[in-house]
């Protein structure tokens, strides 16, 4: 399939997870992939690989939660390519904490990147996709849709996200833009390896949030991305898809 070709789509959190395996579908099926993400060496390891297959690739540090680093970011990618069709915010941060003991600065930085980084990023997008015709495909999550124990600050900011994509998707619906949802759950990624659990954790109730068909890869979502980035998606707007092998069915 070639759904991206002579396409540019921009992805956050490209550097690893599910941002860097939907930079890799996406050249694959091929677009030109203007890849960022805060982590350098990550980023050019990922355009190195898409580059290294024969696909186009470009990338830029960028830390999302800083409007002027967004700013430039989404300017580059335009000078460089000329348009845009799609953004695909996948970048983001994950933590647990005891809600009594969740500290202002961490619920802040849970919030500036996993939700503010998202609107910053739409914002900034939505005139260049208003002249393509284009999609936008945020990360939500199963904490956006079921209570996640010791998870306050994350499953505040992906309802947000989820809140805030359906109503772009409503306001921009006319003007031929399409902005959705996917809601990944016990996907394998280096972010949710590092996660530590506070001392109080009771796994018998994170145990809602885990997949009775078992952990997948972040190709799994990558995939389910592409279609709703592309035109395969024409008709989805304001949606929100779990990725979940069936945790909250």
């Amino acid at each position: 399939m070639q759904r991206f070709k002579n396409k540019v789509v921009l992805v956050t959190g490209a550097g690893g997870g599910i941002g860097r395996a939907s930079a890799l579908r996406i050249a694959q099926e091929g677009g030109s992939v203007f890849c960022i993400d805060v982590d350098g060496a990550a980023v050019e390891d990922t355009v190195a690989r898409i580059l290294d297959t024969g696909g186009q690739a470009s990338g830029r540090v960028c830390n999302i939660s800083r409007e002027y680093d967004v700013q430039v970011a989404v300017a580059a990618c335009v000078a460089q390519y000329g348009s845009l069709y799609a953004l695909v915010n996948m970048a983001g941060v994950l933590r647990f904490d005891d809600t009594s003991e969740l500290e202002l600065p961490q619920w802040q930085q849970v919030i500036d990147v996993n939700l503010t980084g998202t609107m910053l990023l739409c914002r900034e997008v939505l005139p260049h996709l208003v002249a393509s015709k284009g999609s936008i495909v945020n990360a939500a999550s199963t904490a956006a849709l079921a209570g996640l124990p010791c998870g306050a600050a994350y499953s505040a900011s992906k309802g947000g996200v989820l809140a805030m994509s359906r109503s772009i998707a409503i306001e921009y619906a006319k003007r031929g833009v399409r902005v959705n949802c996917v809601c990944p759950g016990e996907i394998k990624t280096g972010m949710t390896d590092a996660v530590q659990f506070p001392a109080s954790m009771d796994f018998e109730l994170i145990s809602r949030v885990v997949s009775p068909t078992g952990a997948r890869g972040p190709e799994v979502v990558a995939g389910v991305i592409a279609m709703l980035a592309s035109e395969d998606g024409i008709h989805i707007t304001g949606e929100a898809i779990r990725v979940d092998g069936g945790t909250l069915a």
